[in-house]
């Protein structure tokens, strides 16, 4: 890559299209993040696109191989679950896509208020569904999508939260349409998840371009953690209660950032077998005895949550949680049964939910939905199948991410549009048909080159102590081509970090400050399970070391006394002093 002119100057068109940062162009009639309608690079992206034409692709590639030298470094990964193929399940490296997103700190704003508003929405409807029931009786919203739902766990209809509120922490999936404005793909309201890598997209771009980030008026992420870990504290009923969140355990896809943000908020990690109900108090079993838990901050679904009242199938919860949460001494976030929230057909009643109960327009509408189990809405879709996607009604995932169960209406051949009105007619009320959707697309560094890729955002809600903050960024989901299924991480998307860009210095918060009213680790915080484990894997390892020593001295006599002319003798020496080498490793 040659050296750029200096911003401002006249650069020739044909060095522009040469050039793998200045020949970036949008794809006609889709919104895009860098470049506007007229084809020029909006404000908040200029100062980063001066920065990067400067750099030789070399340089570019060296401060790429630096942000992924930390995320390797730092242990970063995500699990897969392919079950065929040469990979099969199990870790690979996060896949980050280097070059940030930047929107403006004015048009988040913006995208803050109507968030609020939603969270404010979702914490309506879900105290409704649980407590009165008004949407039912008034035929706001259809009774089988709650009483047919297999997220409405009705041993919990009736318990109000102690502190109040059922929601505390929230995810929004939400995308740019070609109009340019911005619409909610789904909620997230069950165990989201994502906020711990956001944070390592940042620290990984932040290696990147470091000069670059240390000039642009970013808004930092530490002070939405610091305004959530101030709100659970507060929700704590005596000074002794423990905060945890409670993790599935190292299975789970996202094991690593739970104990990521554990760690960063000076948390205990804890899995379903560390705990105990006792006297209607959940308890922790440490090396010093039983602990009370005050709040649990959960990352597993609902259902697995309590054997005994919800899901007997579970082994990974705690039995006798459900009454612990009765007696009002456990605060779970979220609440037990908000899962029901992430049903995509409640996208459809949405408008009119919010008219309901917040007595106004939503600010960021939904995609546009219809629940098939209504005959006008049903006829609808049928009528325009060309530009519908149609999926499962109680699903909690956009249809880009919920593994292949979405038929695109454009995709399917002309004998089965004949049979879709009867196919919808039999099955319309476990299916919605939903708008498809152009996402727009934003620069992502392929093949040595910026193209635009479709991009989604997810953004976190924190309930604190003055109400509901936004993290200001999240992360991008980039797509790994033109085709908007391929966003998901499971086939092959990335993500990027998102930089929400002010024409003002902005505030630098920090969780590394003095703590006054925080205490990291209390005595006795170990979980006896955790010291379990420790215990045997220091006898493991005690014992891996007699064996290499012991393995390590007969090598060296056999090497000794061995002719190293006989063919078999010198293989087998070859190998012993492979292992010797590789065990050597190990033990260091």
């Amino acid at each position: 890559m040659s050296k750029k002119a200096p911003a401002g100057e006249r650069v020739a068109k044909e060095e522009i299209e040469a050039d793998p940062i200045l020949g970036y162009a949008a794809l006609p009639g889709i919104a895009d993040e860098m470049m506007d309608a007229s084809g020029q690079i909006r404000p908040v992206w200029r100062n980063l696109i001066a920065h990067l034409s400067r750099l030789s692709e070399a340089e570019l590639q060296e401060r790429f191989a630096r942000a992924d030298r930390y995320l390797r470094d730092a242990g970063v990964f995500y699990r897969t679950y392919q079950t065929q193929g040469p990979g099969g399940s199990g870790e690979r490296a996060w896949p980050i896509s280097h070059v940030p997103v930047l929107i403006d700190a004015r048009e988040w704003e913006t995208v803050s208020r109507g968030l609020m508003q939603r969270a404010d929405l979702l914490e309506a409807m879900l105290a409704d569904i649980y407590g009165d029931n008004k949407l039912v009786e008034e035929g706001i919203l259809p009774p089988q999508l709650v009483a047919a739902n297999p997220e409405f766990l009705r041993p919990l209809a009736g318990i109000k939260p102690v502190g109040g509120h059922y929601l505390h922490f929230c995810s929004f999936e939400i995308g740019r349409g070609p109009d340019g404005n911005w619409w909610v793909l789904s909620d997230r309201t069950q165990a989201p998840s994502g906020a711990g890598f956001a944070l390592e997209n940042r620290v990984a771009t932040t290696r990147a371009f470091s000069d670059i980030y240390a000039e642009t008026h970013v808004h930092r992420l530490a002070s939405f953690f610091v305004a959530f870990r101030d709100a659970l504290q507060a929700q704590k009923q005596s000074p002794d209660d423990r905060i945890a969140v409670l993790s599935p355990g190292p299975a789970n896809e996202t094991y690593f950032e739970h104990a990521y943000i554990a760690r960063y908020l000076g948390f205990m990690l804890l899995e379903g077998e560390d705990l105990t109900v006792v006297n209607n108090r959940v308890m922790v079993r440490t090396v010093a005895g039983l602990k009370p838990v005050g709040v649990l901050w959960r990352r597993l679904d609902a259902a697995y949550a309590d054997p005994l009242e919800l899901d007997q199938n579970s082994r990974i919860g705690t039995p006798g949680m459900v009454q612990a949460l009765r007696s009002g001494a456990l605060t779970i976030v979220n609440a037990l049964g908000s899962g029901i929230l992430e049903t995509r057909a409640f996208l459809a009643f949405a408008p009119t939910i919010a008219r309901r109960l917040l007595g106004e327009d939503l600010i960021m509408p939904s995609i546009a939905t219809w629940w098939c189990g209504q005959k006008s809405e049903r006829e609808h879709v049928a009528k325009n199948i060309e530009r519908m996607v149609i999926g499962p009604a109680y699903t909690g995932l956009p249809f880009f991410d919920d593994n292949g169960q979405s038929v695109l209406g454009s995709t399917l051949r002309e004998t089965a549009k004949d049979t879709i009105g009867e196919w919808l007619a039999n099955e319309g009320a476990k299916l919605v048909g939903q708008e498809v959707v152009t996402l727009s697309t934003t620069p992502a560094w392929v093949d040595g080159k910026l193209v635009p890729r479709p991009m989604s955002l997810r953004v976190y809600a924190a309930r604190t102590e003055s109400g509901w903050q936004i993290m200001p960024g999240g992360f991008a989901r980039i797509g790994s081509g033109d085709d908007v299924s391929a966003i998901a991480m499971q086939t092959g998307g990335t993500a990027a970090d998102v930089w929400i860009v002010s024409d003002k210095p902005v505030a630098r918060p920090t969780l590394l400050t003095p703590e006054e009213n925080f205490t990291r680790n209390m005595p006795g915080s170990l979980p006896s399970r955790a010291a379990d484990n420790l215990y045997w894997l220091g006898r493991y390892i005690e014992r891996a070391e007699g064996s290499l020593r012991i393995l390590r001295a007969w090598h060296l006599r056999y090497a000794e006394s061995a002719d190293p002319n006989a063919p078999l003798l010198a293989d087998m020496a070859r190998y012993l002093k492979t292992i010797d080498i590789d065990m050597a490793k190990a033990c260091r």
